[in-house]
């Protein structure tokens, strides 16, 4: 990972197409969080958590004028690294969760979908506990002005969150985090491989 994030840093319109797709899929993640919302029993902890991720992206999104002004005013595919990927991780994860709840836990409707969002979001938040101190250790390296420190510190609590909420949610929620976990690992090597042929790094 540091060797991809090495080669990204030190260009300087592939750095500005990096945090665009980080951008577009803390966004992803944001309005996935709104769709398993129930219309009425809506915790704070939910609303807030959709909330965290939506600034994110937008977060993602200002960093992007520190390295070069007016660049990747949208999420369309000529902005993005390793396009179709990077749209399809979140939305493959979700589907493949949503398969292993239904076929291994027989949920259904609402509760399917909260159980989703729960597994969900808490491997992609393991995924980012890993990735953004990772990246910013390069960003220190470089003296970039770049900084993504108040996201790793929202994400350290957002996992905690899921945790507990998980607890709550089922006695065997560890075993459904540890399958899904590794149905996320697959999706997240599918992911980096294609970063990795697009930057020629493969």
């Amino acid at each position: 990972m540091q060797a991809l994030l090495h080669k990204i840093i030190e260009q300087p319109e592939l750095h500005a197409y990096w945090l665009n797709t980080l951008s577009m899929m803390e966004n992803v993640g944001a309005k996935k969080i709104k769709k398993c919302e129930h219309p009425i029993f809506v915790n704070e902890v939910i609303l807030k958590h959709a909330s965290e991720e939506a600034r994110h992206a937008f977060y993602l999104k200002k960093q992007i004028q520190k390295i070069r002004k007016d660049a990747c005013p949208t999420y369309e595919w000529q902005y993005l690294l390793a396009p179709k990927s990077s749209y399809a991780y979140l939305n493959q994860l979700d589907i493949d969760v949503c398969r292993y709840l239904k076929s291994k836990h027989e949920l259904k409707h609402e509760r399917l979908k909260y159980a989703a969002y729960l597994l969900v979001t808490y491997a992609i938040e393991v995924r980012a506990d890993e990735l953004y101190p990772i990246y910013q250790d390069v960003l220190r390296a470089y003296k970039s002005p770049v900084s993504v420190r108040n996201i790793i510190a929202e994400e350290q609590n957002h996992l905690e969150e899921m945790e507990k909420q998980l607890k709550a949610f089922s006695s065997e929620w560890e075993e459904m985090c540890r399958v899904v976990r590794e149905i996320e690992s697959k999706l997240h090597s599918v992911w980096i491989e294609n970063l990795h042929q697009e930057l020629g790094l493969s």
